[in-house]
């Protein structure tokens, strides 16, 4: 081969690389909100939790549930279509990072807030509960904190990291989601489940045993959307307002209320997710 014709190679390969660089530059470019117009999709997490997520046995649909009913309205106004991605709590992170889904409900921790991006208002507010033996003290987290109590919590969540520092000589069982750490309450093997209180009502109902109890004290947690860290904060800004209009125009107090009243669950029995009302009732 002449020179010439090396040369053209090497100039024709230096070219194609370039242009695959500047492909792949611009593909990792594009923003969630980007995406999203693009695609037509919005990719939420779903884990079985009742209230928040529930899943349809019968369709295999995720069409109940607090965080559902808000998925599907932020769909809505987006003009998309909204797609459910199944996770746990504790891959959530994971699958954001991965690109995998674009929100997932998640307390906003300060060690989550280092790898994802929040919004700056809170969906809702709850407390943290235990669904203990009819037997059982809990009244306080000190009747917990003792080796012989059993007590089950999904892994690498808010309530772990709480009941760690507060309950450190209980035996504390982690289970990869709600439904596996209640079931092991449901099934006796351990003495209570600790969750925020929502998940904790469904269950009760359903179980039929167990006492509901928040121990002193109380530990009541803002809770919001989780999403992708990246430099564009469209998708994150635009959820914050969202999230703020549905939470002061009393949506996301309403939507939690339907789904108790369809679960057979009397609303105003219940601890509201919206705290200004506190102090109405």
């Amino acid at each position: 081969m002449t020179k010439l014709g090396t040369w053209l190679l090497r100039s024709i390969a230096v070219i194609a690389a370039v242009f695959t660089l500047g492909l792949s530059h611009n593909a990792e470019a594009q923003s969630t909100w980007e995406a999203i117009q693009a695609s037509g999709k919005l990719r939420m997490g779903v884990t079985q939790a009742p209230p928040w997520y529930s899943k349809n046995p019968t369709t295999g649909e995720w069409d109940s549930g607090l965080i559902v009913s808000v998925g599907k309205s932020m769909a809505e106004d987006m003009g998309v279509e909204l797609e459910t991605v199944e996770v746990t709590w504790a891959t959530a992170i994971a699958a954001l990072q991965a690109n995998k889904i674009d929100m997932m409900f998640l307390d906003a921790t300060p060690k989550r807030a280092l790898v994802v991006d929040y919004p700056f208002q809170p969906l809702l507010y709850i407390s943290l509960a235990v669904l203990a033996r009819d037997d059982l003290p809990a009244e306080r987290w000190e009747d917990l904190n003792k080796a012989d109590v059993k007590v089950a919590v999904p892994q690498a969540t808010s309530m772990d990291a709480f009941l760690t520092r507060n309950i450190p000589n209980a035996d504390i069982q982690r289970f990869p989601d709600n439904g596996a750490a209640l079931a092991a309450f449901q099934s006796g093997r351990v003495d209570a489940v600790s969750l925020f209180h929502p998940p904790l009502l469904a269950a009760r109902k359903k179980f039929g045993a167990g006492k509901l109890v928040i121990p002193t004290p109380a530990f009541s947690s803002p809770s919001s959307m989780a999403v992708r860290r990246e430099a564009d904060k469209t998708f994150r800004d635009w959820i914050s307002h969202t999230i703020y209009y549905y939470y002061e125009t009393g949506r996301t107090q309403r939507w939690y209320e339907e789904f108790l009243t369809e679960f057979g669950l009397d609303p105003k029995a219940s601890p509201v997710i919206q705290r200004e009302l506190l102090f109405a009732r």
